[in-house]
């Protein structure tokens, strides 16, 4: 590209010191530039503000009282300068190239509105054994995720922001509005994300809550019959 696009990556951290620094340099060790870093703190008590102001000058921090990862990351995007949008969790990791792969690709195929990126699934190294035992997965898997995706804004904004009363899963929710928006995806080949496995992982605390995820699929129904699709 003659002229890089800006991309704004957004950070919601919630509680997360044990991780947060780790997330933070895997996005300022990205081979892309140029790129804004906004860290938005969901009210956390624990020691992550003063985590992300230790990476003071190469990101933006900003707090809010806690509302909920929706409501953080809206507030992100509402900062946000940048043509393209990324998201990160305060707990994972990106592969220095994500960016650089990800902008690549899009340059080349202006017809996707937003690209994904396989993940890798990781189990957090001061996980006991008796812990890991619980928790199995897929190490290797399609990143249909936040923390995979990149996009360019105005799609973003097609759709809408993100749901503020979705307690699990608001990406499902809004990735189901895009499909019915029309959005078009690319997931690539690349593993580029790594999705650390950890006692607080937000899906494994509420893994047996599955009622909003009915939810979802029943407003995703209900949208179509009104639309005369079904």
């Amino acid at each position: 590209m003659a002229e890089n696009k800006l991309v704004s990556v957004i950070i919601a951290v919630y509680n997360c010191q044990r991780y947060l620094a780790e997330a933070i340099e895997s996005v300022l060790a990205q081979t892309y530039a140029p790129l804004e870093l906004i860290v938005v703190d969901d009210g956390s008590t624990d020691e992550s503000a003063r985590v992300a102001k230790g990476f003071s000058g190469r990101l933006r921090y900003v707090y809010q009282p806690h509302g909920g990862l929706s409501v953080a990351v809206n507030y992100g995007m509402q900062l946000a300068q940048g043509e393209l949008f990324a998201f990160l969790d305060a707990d994972d990791l990106w592969l220095e190239n994500k960016l650089s792969t990800q902008v690549a690709f899009l340059d080349g195929h202006q017809q996707f509105d937003m690209i994904f990126t396989h993940v890798k699934q990781f189990y957090s190294p001061e996980l006991e054994q008796d812990i890991k035992t619980k928790y199995t997965f897929t190490e290797i898997m399609p990143g249909y995720s936040t923390c995979s995706l990149l996009i360019k804004r105005e799609s973003f904004f097609r759709v809408g922001t993100f749901d503020v009363s979705c307690r699990l899963g608001q990406f499902i929710d809004w990735y189901m509005k895009a499909q019915e928006a029309g959005l078009k995806s690319a997931l690539l080949p690349d593993v580029l994300v790594k999705r650390r496995i950890h006692d607080a992982n937000t899906g494994i605390i509420k893994r047996h809550d599955r009622s909003e995820y009915v939810r979802f699929i029943k407003a995703s129904l209900d949208r179509k019959r009104k639309k005369g699709i079904l």
